[in-house]
């Protein structure tokens, strides 16, 4: 098997093994509590762990709105975005799916179902206009890691987006559930058969992933010039220190 075919192969079962792992541990932190603090810092510490595990494989995208800005961003091709985006949503549903093996049905059936995200307190046009803007500061948050110049700058990559998603869900959450993410809507509401105003959790962040990455990739993207050096240089270079 080709070295492409087996990368192809590993970066869809990291992005199925890491979004499987944001709704099984997301979601289930939100289970049989409503203290929203516990709900938001759980769902950026399922985020650390998934980049964590399988940023350096795939770049832990888990999310079909980061796939987008990616593609826009020319971080990965167009086929390849597509395996991301299979590996996603099978990865929702099978980590939500796990997560009903083994919670009670009183604790998934809570509401209109266990993290089916939903508009509260706001209208229509509101929900879709919060999902947007959080969407479009993750996004931000993707193209400034992605920026050349912050090449060198990835130690701490899996805590930057944990906590940045802690705090948009912390934001967000109560209005829109703070998806940003159509996959791990997705999910829930497949599974409960809820799929009231769910277009939103669609088309408010795909939309708004497009709409930034090409934002920051015109305005604010630069290319590091790498300082080189010729062999002149170099050679006068040797001939000043032996001078001195």
């Amino acid at each position: 098997m080709k070295s492409s075919t087996l990368d192809k192969i590993s970066c869809f079962l990291a992005e199925l093994l890491g979004t499987g792992i944001l709704v099984f541990l997301g979601c289930m932190g939100c289970a049989g509590t409503d203290n929203h603090l516990q709900i938001v810092l759980n769902f950026g510490f399922a985020v650390l762990i998934a980049i964590q595990c399988f940023g350096c494989v795939s770049g832990a995208h888990l999310n079909p709105a980061v796939t987008v800005a990616a593609y826009i961003y020319d971080m990965v091709s167009l086929p390849m975005a597509f395996i991301y985006f299979v590996g996603q949503m099978l990865g929702a549903f099978i980590g939500y799916g796990l997560l009903k093996a083994l919670l009670t049905t009183d604790l998934i059936k809570t509401g209109a179902g266990l993290c089916v995200t939903l508009p509260k307190y706001v209208t229509t046009p509101q929900a879709f206009g919060i999902e947007f803007v959080a969407t479009a500061i993750l996004v931000i948050v993707c193209c400034g890691v992605w920026d050349p110049r912050n090449s060198k700058h990835h130690d701490s990559v899996a805590i930057r987006f944990g906590l940045a998603i802690a705090c948009l869900a912390c934001s967000a959450g109560p209005y829109t559930g703070a998806s940003m993410n159509p996959a791990r809507s997705f999910a829930p509401a497949l599974w409960n058969q809820h799929f009231d105003s769910h277009w939103i959790y669609w088309l408010a962040p795909l939309s708004s992933a497009a709409v930034t990455a090409i934002a920051y990739k015109a305005v604010f993207r630069r290319e590091v010039v790498e300082a080189q050096i010729t062999s002149d240089e170099k050679i006068r270079h040797l001939e000043d220190v032996q001078l001195t």
